[in-house]
């Protein structure tokens, strides 16, 4: 795990300066302060940070092969690097490290571009081809690494992190006001935005090819997934995954540092560390929460999970204070905004994990894959409520509407009853309705059609989900869009920040791909969501365990304290008419949000944060 960046003037031959290089590569020595390197060939160059996890002293980057025509930088892992080795070392190349960079230097020149598709883990990679003077920047299909640009008057510049780019284009862009209306939707921006006008980045599966003048994104990772024929018996789909389970948390434990579990009280952790043990009795387990007073603690249940197979488990706690306290600083590390309440708890963690272990192992994943979100039960049973007649939808609409509160239901129904299926998706993700979020901005600050910008963000992924049920499309999105653009993201910046490694076994590319082309029935059965998920649980874990109500990860009590907050600092953010927010928003409607959240007469907490998040990424901004 590491950090990138770089420069490329790809249309005027100019030189890199390399002092302006150094100084993008110190904006993310956090995420590499064991080593540092840089290459640079005229009008190309690029800076590397690195974290040693694999061959401590042999993978030093940017690697080269031995004509010094192929150069590699790169921030992840490649899990199945030894297989890539073998086959390699047939086709007659030598290795001089143990590296899995080299097998990237090494599989360009074998296969091209197609080393790309031949990859399992998690990457934000750039290849310098010197001879055709070619740039290829990627991102891994699951979008666990993140990969931002910026192509500026025939200037390319690039990063893990937006730092880099802003200190090589030597000012601040301008806020899109498009990105703001879709983070406000969403609480995250779609890839390919970002809040800084001309800042992208890389979509999941996207590479950003440079050559000849010319600079091209397109999306590599082209996987469709088609429906098993026949598809497999619960026995055979149970033996499956299970083996695939196993094969991914191995590959996973690679590492020649100690490695570690960040454990919650949920059933997807508990199975991880199940797992682990095949391959190592002791893995030391890191838990955030509250303390026994809040119902939705997850301490004592993380707790359990650890004496059940006897690793040991240490728990971080947190108050109201230092979430109000914490929270700005938290937005300034993510660069740009996530309205997610577990990112308070998500640091902490992060940072005491890595006082004891250098890699730590993640549960995220499964909710995802298998439908483990109240939304995934109204995608998989929506077709039932779409064949209500008409009227009675129209009666039922009408009486929820007027419910005070309740405000993910009425999306949700309302959601539901949309024919276009791309749309619909869009209205499930969306946190608010399009109507209250564009009501926000001042007249004439929006372009016309600015709410659909996310189907933009999503057209060729249309062809991919064509042959899939509904709740199978819908699963496409979510782990090529939000889970990558929200989840993923804060994960990996909270985590690299205190120079911890983050993995997510769930997410290997094997058991996607796998999950994938299973039928809707495995995923969401008569109501019971990660039903095949579970299946597998129930062979390792106790049915305490199991049984456990869903908490979230530190959800419910942070969404309490934002509540309560809302009397004191935060409230403050809202109120303010010299809020920079205000320079897009208008004051009058926010507040009425607000009054209306406080009166009870609607829940509008998850939007008032994002305003207030919002407002914290704004004020950072003006003081860079």
């Amino acid at each position: 795990m590491c950090g990138i960046c770089g420069q490329f003037n790809y249309s005027k031959n100019e030189p890199v300066d390399r002092d302006l290089l150094n100084k993008m590569a110190e904006t993310i020595k956090h995420r590499g302060p064991d080593d540092e390197g840089y290459y640079i060939s005229g009008s190309f160059g690029i800076g590397f940070r690195r974290l040693s996890i694999i061959d401590l002293i042999g993978g030093h980057q940017p690697m080269s092969d031995a004509k010094g025509n192929t150069w590699v930088a790169f921030n992840g892992e490649i899990y199945n690097f030894k297989e890539l080795r073998q086959d390699l070392t047939a086709h007659g190349h030598v290795f001089l490290s143990q590296s899995d960079t080299e097998v990237l230097v090494h599989g360009y020149n074998q296969w091209g571009i197609g080393i790309l598709n031949r990859l399992n883990g998690m990457f934000g990679l750039a290849i310098w081809d010197e001879s055709r003077r070619r740039l290829i920047l990627a991102r891994d299909p699951m979008g666990i690494k993140p990969v931002y640009y910026s192509l500026n008057n025939g200037s390319l510049y690039f990063g893990s992190e937006i730092r880099p780019v802003l200190v090589g284009l030597q000012k601040i862009p301008p806020i899109d006001p498009t990105a703001v209306n879709l983070f406000l939707r969403y609480r995250y921006t779609p890839s390919p935005l970002t809040l800084y006008r001309g800042i992208r980045k890389l979509a999941p599966g996207e590479m950003l090819l440079v050559e000849n003048g010319a600079a091209k994104v397109t999306r590599w990772y082209r996987f469709k997934p088609v429906p098993l024929s026949p598809m497999p018996s619960d026995a055979e789909a149970t033996e499956t995954l299970l083996h695939l389970y196993k094969s991914a948390v191995k590959r996973h434990l690679i590492s020649d540092v100690p490695l570690g579990l960040l454990l919650s009280g949920g059933i997807d952790s508990a199975l991880l560390l199940a797992l682990m043990k095949y391959y190592g009795e002791t893995w030391p387990t890191f838990t955030v929460g509250y303390g026994a007073k809040f119902k939705d603690d997850e301490i004592e249940d993380a707790a359990e999970t650890a004496r059940l197979f006897s690793v040991s488990n240490v728990t971080v706690r947190l108050d109201r204070q230092t979430f109000e306290k914490e929270l700005p600083k938290i937005v300034d590390i993510l660069e740009e905004p996530v309205a997610s309440s577990s990112i308070v708890p998500m640091y902490f963690v992060s940072q005491r994990a890595r006082e004891d272990v250098k890699v730590a192992l993640i549960g995220q994943g499964p909710d995802e894959l298998f439908g483990g979100y109240t939304r995934h039960l109204g995608v998989r049973y929506g077709h039932f409520w779409r064949r209500v007649p008409r009227p009675l939808r129209s009666l039922v609409r009408i009486c929820i509407s007027g419910m005070p509160r309740n405000e993910s239901l009425k999306r949700g129904i309302y959601a539901l009853d949309v024919q276009d299926r791309l749309r619909r998706y869009q209205y499930v993700f969306s946190i608010m309705s399009g109507e209250i979020v564009d009501g926000l901005f001042q007249e004439g600050l929006l372009p016309v059609g600015t709410g659909d910008r996310v189907l933009e963000c999503w057209d060729d992924l249309e062809p991919i989900i064509e042959d899939l049920d509904e709740l199978g499309g819908f699963q496409v999105l979510e782990l090529r869009s939000s889970l990558p653009d929200e989840l993923l993201m804060y994960a990996d910046k909270l985590s690299m920040v205190h120079g911890l490694e983050v993995r997510v076994p769930y997410l290997d590319r094997e058991i996607v791909e796998y999950v994938q082309q299973l039928g809707p029935n495995f995923k969401v059965r008569h109501g019971s969501r990660k039903w095949l998920h579970r299946q597998v649980c129930q062979r390792f874990l106790p049915a305490s365990i199991i049984r456990r109500r869903k908490r979230g990860f530190a959800v419910n009590v942070v969404d309490d304290w934002f509540r309560d907050s809302l009397n004191s600092k935060m409230e403050s953010y809202l109120l303010d008419e010299k809020s920079y927010m205000y320079q897009l928003l208008r004051p009058n409607v926010v507040r009425k949000l607000l009054k209306d959240h406080l009166n009870r007469k609607s829940d509008n907490h998850k939007i008032l944060f994002s305003l207030v998040v919002l407002e914290q990424w704004m004020r950072l901004m003006q003081n860079r």
